[in-house]
């Protein structure tokens, strides 16, 4: 019974990540946004091979639950969209690699 009652607690662990950042469009995003200060909007759109509305509606998803700050601009009347990890982004995204890390250290055999 004990190891049924251990099994239960280690799927909990898996239950219990953050599906914001677990998606793997969304988790592809914010590990480019995590290693750079900010990015733009063509450039994760290339580094990703994801289609513009497919970016556009993965960074809406991380900005509704303030993990992506959204900027839009013009240069040289030329829109520009820049994108950046909010501190709770940030937070999120470390907190989540360090959770998946420990499940997979913890895993049998």
């Amino acid at each position: 019974m004990a190891a049924k009652k251990k099994e239960a607690q280690e799927l909990q662990k898996i239950v219990d990540i953050d599906r914001v950042v677990h998606e793997p469009a969304r988790l592809l995003i914010l590990s480019y946004l995590y290693v750079v200060e900010s990015a733009d909007f063509l450039f994760l759109l290339r580094q990703t091979n994801l289609t513009k509305g497919n970016l556009s509606s993965h960074l809406m998803k991380l900005e509704k639950a303030g993990y992506v700050h959204i900027e839009k601009k013009f240069v040289e009347k030329i829109p520009r969209t820049l994108l950046s990890l909010t501190k709770e982004g940030r937070k999120a995204f470390h907190e989540y690699s360090q959770r998946m890390k420990k499940i997979f250290r913890e895993l049998p055999g």
